[in-house]
């Protein structure tokens, strides 16, 4: 991971060993399709900025239901793995608010895609949490 300089904030090595671990529980669970588990490690309404097939910009809040009504739709079934090979940038605004920025290759059934997106995690109770969405292509299932 590249850590990106002066937000005002320096990050520890416990945040940034946190949040490895949390993208590193995330990702197991994408992988294994397992999307209640990644419900369990967002915070509701989650956020979402995205674009649709138009161009334009749309924004939206999901609740529980339609994030894992969603998801498992676009992941699909199945009982082969995904794999994620991900380079992320975080930027700590505090010692609970980050903003990380990811180039990932997801691979499926031999076929790999390029993916870039953000995403905001919160810290609560000690515990990292998915808050906000930030990706390209998401606009018409918003």
């Amino acid at each position: 991971m590249t850590f990106l300089p002066d937000t005002g904030y320096v990050p520890t090595d416990e945040d940034r060993t946190s949040l490895d671990a949390w993208f590193a529980e995330y990702d197991a669970q994408s992988a294994k399709r397992n999307v209640e588990r990644m419900a369990d490690m967002a915070v509701f309404p989650l956020n979402l900025v995205s674009d649709d097939a138009a161009g334009n910009g749309r924004s939206a809040q999901w609740d529980r239901e339609q994030f894992v009504a969603t998801m498992t739709q676009v992941m699909g079934e199945g009982n082969e793995d995904i794999t994620f090979e991900s380079t992320r940038t975080p930027v700590f605004l505090s010692a609970s608010m980050a903003v990380v920025f990811t180039d990932s290759t997801m691979t499926h059934a031999g076929e790999a895609t390029q993916l870039r997106y953000a995403d905001i995690l919160i810290r609560r109770d000690g515990k990292w949490a998915f808050q906000t969405m930030i990706q390209g292509g998401w606009g018409d299932n918003l």
